[in-house]
């Protein structure tokens, strides 16, 4: 069984991908500031990658402002595999996102894909796991889409995907050998952005109501149709928003 570190570990995805390790007789450790671990000074990575087979990596910007999300990847990234590197780690996971690699604007996902080229030009062996939009943020989407008034959001199709599974296939990489590629997963269901969050708030009883708008920004940026879908060959998790809703009640 491997001694396995995952940065961002306390957090939505981290958690669940440390409980899912442990459940099978791994040695799975969350780092993260909480726990003296900090990626972007470099504190307790040292330490905590001591004796480490595999570190995962979860955690997320705490800001979207597009240099804020650039510094923090690339920084962050850039002192993990520093510390892999010295610890002699075999196996570096992170988790990404579909669509960094494909034409668009989207300052985040410009931050993304500057990580994921520092970790294929690393020399660690890698895994590369790229999701679709989660279940789990209908909420902010429509937060920061609208308040009182109407929620404008982009008919850009995508396959959502619950957190849970996400975990799931995070977990499995980890235990499993370096892939030294990029591996895209996905949700069961095509929707638009805009049936998403529409479906989201009506089970939720949220009177708002949702306005399709081609125009509308996603993560500040407009997107075309195909933006945010994963590619053929993609694993195809089988929870459904149907299924996912009566479950998770509006995080707070």
């Amino acid at each position: 069984m491997a001694k396995i570190i995952v940065i961002g570990g306390t957090g939505l995805i981290g958690s669940k991908v440390v409980a899912k390790l442990t459940e099978h007789g791994h040695e799975a450790i969350a780092a993260s500031p909480n726990s003296g671990v900090n990626t972007v000074t470099g504190e307790g990575l040292k330490e905590i990658l001591e004796g480490a087979d595999v570190v995962v990596d979860v955690s997320n910007s705490p800001s979207f402002e597009p240099d804020a999300v650039m510094e923090f990847f690339t920084t962050a990234t850039g002192n993990i595999i520093a510390a892999e590197r010295e610890a002699g780690v075999g196996h570096h996971v992170a988790l990404t996102v579909v669509g960094t690699n494909r034409p668009q604007d989207i300052s985040y996902f410009h931050g993304k894909a500057a990580q994921e080229k520092l970790i294929r030009e690393s020399g660690i062996p890698y895994s590369l796991v790229h999701a679709t939009q989660f279940f789990e943020f209908i909420s902010s989407i429509a937060a920061v889409s609208g308040k009182n008034e109407a929620i404008h959001l982009s008919p850009g199709l995508m396959q959502p995907i619950a957190a849970e599974d996400v975990a799931t296939a995070v977990a499995r990489t980890a235990a499993g050998a370096p892939l030294n590629a990029d591996i895209e997963i996905a949700g069961p269901e095509v929707m638009g952005l805009d049936e998403l969050v529409r479906r989201g708030l009506a089970f939720r009883g949220d009177p708002r109501e949702v306005v399709t708008d081609p125009e509308a920004p996603y993560f500040g940026a407009r997107i075309d149709e195909r933006t945010l879908m994963p590619v053929d060959g993609a694993q195809v998790f089988e929870t459904t928003l149907e299924e996912w809703l009566p479950a998770n009640p509006p995080r707070s």
